[in-house]
């Protein structure tokens, strides 16, 4: 549970992002504490994934702060830095649309997660060394124990187009955990999924948040999925917070009902 001395993990303030004359985002605040699965909910064009992209370093947003606080480390400030180096805080996101390396194995596609944890330099690739060859074994076991993890070891050596939709997504999700995060940002991990899948999903995020102590922040439509798993929900609509609270309140506020129903009057 939350309590006042709490630091967040992900600190966000007034965060604001303008595409021409169109505001994406307008003054967002959003803050994720550790062992927390926070869910960010709107309807669609809400500005949820534009929040992602700000966050993650794909976009410079026009104005605001984004603050990180790694368990037993500083709080620092990531406005500004690159995507891969958002990762290496340790910053991990899954993407809407799967982006998979089709042609590689299901364990390559894990292994690659690992780049930004391993040390060996140009030389190291190239003389291949004692200490290259080593860090290499260590790759493919961590990597294989990932998946484990995440249900997918019979899939290893399967390249990672041929497997079932349900299966990629959670290739992905995967590759993210071998980056060593402390926050997962999933986006829409539950889309195209069946119900049986669906409910597998459900389960693997609890158990990547009490198993593998990472905090989760996740966009999602399936409201079922959003009010079983998460301890707080921030709902957007037209780029801007409308309202925040357990998934009880949620259920029950008037102004998230209307953005997502509408009301006879506006039409």
């Amino acid at each position: 549970m939350i309590n006042e001395n709490m630091e967040p993990i992900l600190e966000v303030t007034d965060l604001t992002m303008d595409f021409g004359g169109l505001r994406a985002l307008d003054e967002i605040g959003l803050e994720v504490f550790d062992g927390e699965i926070v869910a960010l909910i709107g309807p669609n064009g809400a500005g949820k994934t534009t929040f992602f992209n700000c966050i993650t370093g794909i976009y410079t947003p026009t104005r605001g702060e984004m603050l990180i606080a790694p368990p037993g480390k500083k709080k620092e400030k990531i406005n500004g830095l690159k995507p891969n180096i958002v990762t290496e805080k340790g910053l991990a996101r899954t993407f809407q649309n799967i982006r998979l390396f089709p042609n590689m194995t299901v364990l390559e596609n894990v292994m690659i997660g690992r780049h930004c944890r391993s040390g060996s330099g140009v030389a190291g690739a190239v003389f291949r060394n004692r200490a290259t060859v080593n860090e290499e074994r260590e790759v493919v076991s961590k990597s294989y124990k990932i998946l484990e993890k995440i249900g997918l070891a019979s899939f290893v050596n399967e390249f990672a187009k041929n497997l079932p939709y349900g299966a990629q997504r959670r290739l992905e999700i995967a590759r993210a955990m071998a980056t060593e995060p402390f926050l997962l940002l999933l986006d829409e991990p539950a889309a195209g999924m069946n119900p049986q899948e669906t409910a597998e999903l459900d389960e693997l995020i609890k158990s990547i948040r009490d198993e593998e102590k990472i905090s989760i922040l996740l966009i999602e439509h399936d409201m079922k999925l959003v009010m079983s798993i998460s301890d707080r929900i921030f709902v957007m609509d037209y780029g801007r917070k409308i309202a925040q609270g357990t998934p009880a309140e949620i259920k029950s506020n008037p102004v998230v009902i209307k953005a997502y129903l509408g009301e006879e009057t506006d039409a």
